[in-house]
């Protein structure tokens, strides 16, 4: 089982965090990987791809101004699994991350990612109005879990992330 590479690189939209790889990710080397994850078909109905892409294209979004990484990068049947110390190694490099790409925006993949790295208790849906963000200049944007577990329906899901294509569309270079 290995690590999945980041996709990173400098002037990126949205960094898209998640809190771990899934089992499928790590045997395949992608993002969001599980045929039980929505990830793709989100971004595809919420209008920040122009297509339905896959897990194994996960690279190509880089064209698009969208990188990937995780709070904790070993692979996991479930966050039940990630130790305390790896959460906080995790912090130190998400934060190194953050302040070395400085996206437009960071996009936690769920409330528990986001509450796990900032440790603030308080979080709504979206853009985050934080008098101090943890990295300056990096807008914090928290989106429901892509997970297939989420009991959340779909379009209330997509529509938080709606916010996020409407963010980019305004903010093209």
């Amino acid at each position: 089982m290995n690590e999945i590479a980041d996709h990173l690189d400098d002037g990126l939209q949205i960094l898209f965090i998640g809190f771990n790889p899934s089992l499928r990710s790590g045997e395949v080397g992608h993002h969001y990987a599980n045929p039980r994850n929505n990830f793709w078909r989100i971004l595809h109905q919420s209008g920040l791809t122009p297509r339905l892409y896959d897990a194994s294209q996960d690279g190509e979004l880089l064209k698009l101004g969208y990188g990937f990484t995780n709070i904790v990068a070993r692979p996991t049947r479930g966050v039940e699994d990630i130790a305390r110390e790896e959460y906080v190694a995790g912090r130190k490099l998400l934060r190194a991350k953050l302040e070395k790409y400085r996206p437009k925006v960071a996009c936690f993949v769920g409330k528990g990612v986001y509450t796990e790295f900032t440790r603030r208790s308080k979080v709504d849906w979206g853009f985050q109005d934080t008098v101090e963000p943890v990295v300056d200049g990096v807008r914090e944007f928290v989106a429901p879990s892509s997970s297939g577990l989420v009991r959340m329906p779909m379009h209330e899901i997509v529509g938080i992330y709606r916010e996020l294509s409407q963010f980019t569309e305004e903010n093209e270079d």
